[in-house]
């Protein structure tokens, strides 16, 4: 589990092709490793994997074909500098939501325009998570914690303070790039939950405004 709090921004030193997977290595910057041990987790772009080789500029990690073509990690390039932050202990400060590195799908960087010192970028989702992302609630973004400020369907708005922009990628963010993005555990988690003993059935294909209905959430 991760807080959506980015710790540094690391860059990537090698991608080396093993049997159809990848072994990533990056340069963690400003991130320790002292206590960190062979296994243990580290969000990359908000990417949840482990840890299998550590060297004193960083860290190596295995990503699976499922991964290179579910996040935007299939895209990186030697040198492309991505989102760190180490898994969370019972002692690390939960400001900003609970994360748990696993991607939900992609979206797009439709525009970005300053407003007074922070930025506004207006984000395309995938239809399919839609449902999932609600005006002032929580979503991840290349593992950053944000904020949704504005929502138009499948499209949603964000504010970016400077201290993001300048401690996080989101700075390097143009137009027509691709996130990963993670929506807020509590909305999937519901989702099952009103589901019910449909759940267990493999054609229930998620809530719709008649089962609601049905149910008393909706007129």
């Amino acid at each position: 589990m991760f807080t959506g709090i980015i710790q540094s921004v690391g860059r990537v030193l090698r991608l080396e092709p093993r049997g159809g997977d990848v072994r990533l290595t990056i340069e963690t910057g400003k991130l320790s490793l002292d206590a960190v041990v062979l296994g243990d987790s580290i969000a990359v772009n908000g990417v949840c994997l482990t840890a299998v080789e550590l060297n004193p500029q960083g860290f190596a990690a295995d990503v699976s074909r499922e991964t290179l073509s579910l996040t935007t990690l299939g895209a990186l390039v030697p040198g492309g500098r991505v989102n760190l932050e180490k898994a969370l202990t019972l002692s690390t400060p939960l400001g900003g939501h609970l994360v748990s590195g696993h991607v939900d799908g992609m979206g797009t960087l439709l525009e970005r325009h300053e407003d007074a010192r922070s930025w506004r970028l207006r984000i395309q989702a995938p239809d399919d998570l839609a449902r999932y992302i609600a005006h002032k609630g929580s979503i991840c973004v290349d593992g950053t914690s944000l904020t949704v400020n504005r929502i138009d369907g499948a499209v949603f708005e964000l504010n970016i303070v400077p201290h993001t922009v300048q401690e996080t990628i989101i700075g390097d963010y143009r137009p027509g790039v691709r996130v990963n993005l993670e929506v807020d555990l509590i909305a999937r988690y519901l989702e099952r939950l009103l589901l019910g003993e449909r759940a267990a059935d493999p054609k229930a294909s998620g809530l719709t405004l008649d089962f609601l209905a049905e149910h008393g959430f909706a007129r």
